[in-house]
């Protein structure tokens, strides 16, 4: 008994507590680190094929087919504008149903499904049916975009080793980027067989993808067992700065919405250049290509808030040129930088919810969930907005590039005062904090 007393107090010495402590914290990143199954790139590839298919494709594709519909008389234009926004309405159902989903069916099952989803929808569109039918699987191919970009990170990041989350987080979404980039290539080279046909071909690819990341997902483990002194944890939650982030995303995802669905037609048929429409969208896919791992890595080197205000800038100035641009080389370079934005932000806002959360992955995959429901809002209402604006102007593209350039501008405002306001945390959240401590220290003794 006495060699046992003697033991424990050896133990919660200072030398015991430290060794204790390191033994946890081994402990704890070996079981929140280690993917059991696939290794760390085929869990970064599935989350790759996942953003690829149900938001790269599912909903960019349909941007250079915009010419083609009203041209082939599928839909008139004003109906072709709405079918679009359709895509963008699921996207905020997904987004908001998405955690439900994630516990009905799990991770791997919501991710696999969903992938499953957006390829019946691409299917579909092969016939025209009717408007009606149009609209209701151009929703359920953004009901599935909109579950994956909410489920995919805490799916893949938390089994990841490094610090290095930025470059990662930018790897799994450049899915985004190489969709858009392929719809630009894909696309024209598919509709020499036909509109129909064309849909029927980005279904195949879509399948082939699913099929082939349907065993990349890892397995969920057992949540880790927090430290004794909850070290690692992270800081608490800081709610007045991550309620102005999802204002700022859901001004950024306004501001990227008129290029993102009018850019091809504002080349092909606003300034009346036919197929250059298409070759600017490839310029707008190659700058989404790199758009994700890019931001990404400059997330980890300037920090997630400092990257976000920089890209801001850049891009309201590159949409407000563009509303102001006439010649095809100034559009061309203008297309790459504003097409690095919308795939290329994702990583950025991922970061700046992890840094403002802290590293507790419950409370990373609500926020995120936040964030993605303000954005998919943001892209839904303001969709029909630009709709709406679009067919009162006569159709002018100009007048959405303005608006979106100042989006962009008031999102800046938001996130410099975000960036610089001194935000105390709240009482209730010192007092969990505390409480945390007192937990953990009951632990120890």
């Amino acid at each position: 008994m006495t060699g046992l007393s003697k033991m424990a107090r050896t133990a919660d010495g200072p030398g015991g507590a430290r060794v204790g402590r390191d033994r946890a914290e081994s402990g704890n990143e070996h079981m929140s680190t280690t993917p059991p199954g696939p290794a760390a790139w085929r869990a970064i590839a599935a989350g790759a094929s996942a953003s690829f298919v149900g938001i790269g494709l599912a909903r960019f594709a349909y941007t250079p087919l915009v010419p083609e519909l009203i041209n082939a008389h599928w839909f008139s234009p004003s109906a072709v504008a709405y079918l679009g926004a359709a895509n963008l309405a699921g996207y905020l159902a997904g987004a908001l149903s998405a955690r439900r989903v994630g516990r009905w069916l799990g991770d791997r099952g919501a991710l696999r499904w969903m992938m499953a989803l957006a390829t019946l929808a691409l299917l579909a569109c092969s016939v025209p049916v009717s408007v009606p039918w149009f609209f209701f699987w151009r929703l359920a191919s953004g009901l599935a975009g909109g579950v994956i970009m909410v489920r995919v990170a805490g799916a893949v990041l938390p089994y990841l080793k490094g610090e290095r989350r930025g470059l990662a987080g930018g790897a799994i979404f450049a899915g985004l980027g190489v969709g858009i980039a392929a719809s630009g290539t894909l696309v024209p080279l598919l509709l020499h067989l036909g509109l129909s046909r064309t849909w029927t071909g980005l279904a195949v690819l879509c399948a082939l993808l699913t099929a082939l990341s349907w065993n990349g997902w890892p397995r969920p483990t057992a949540p880790a067992i927090p430290s004794a002194t909850g070290e690692g944890q992270g800081r608490p939650v800081r709610p007045a700065r991550l309620r102005l982030l999802l204002v700022e995303y859901a001004l950024i995802s306004m501001g990227l919405t008129p290029a993102m669905a009018f850019l091809a037609d504002f080349v092909s048929r606003g300034l009346g250049r036919g197929s250059a429409g298409s070759t600017v969208w490839i310029l707008y896919g190659l700058g989404a290509l790199v758009g994700p791992t890019l931001y990404g890595l400059l997330g980890d080197r300037l920090g997630f808030a400092r990257a976000l205000l920089l890209i801001t800038l850049v891009q309201a100035g590159a949409l407000a040129a563009l509303a102001t641009a006439h010649s095809l080389p100034e559009i061309a370079v203008l297309s790459v930088v504003i097409g690095s934005f919308p795939p290329g932000v994702v990583p950025v806002v991922l970061g700046r919810v992890h840094e403002l959360v802290g590293r507790r992955p419950e409370a990373q995959s609500a926020a995120w969930g936040r964030a993605t429901v303000a954005g998919a809002l943001s892209l839904a209402l303001s969709a029909y907005l630009y709709s709406y604006v679009f067919a009162r102007s006569g159709q002018d593209h100009r007048t959405l590039f303005l608006i979106g350039a100042a989006a962009l501008g008031l999102a800046l405002v938001v996130g410099v005062a975000a960036r610089f306001a001194r935000v105390p945390v709240a009482a209730e959240e010192e007092a969990a904090h505390h409480v945390a401590g007192v937990r953990g220290a009951s632990v120890r003794e």
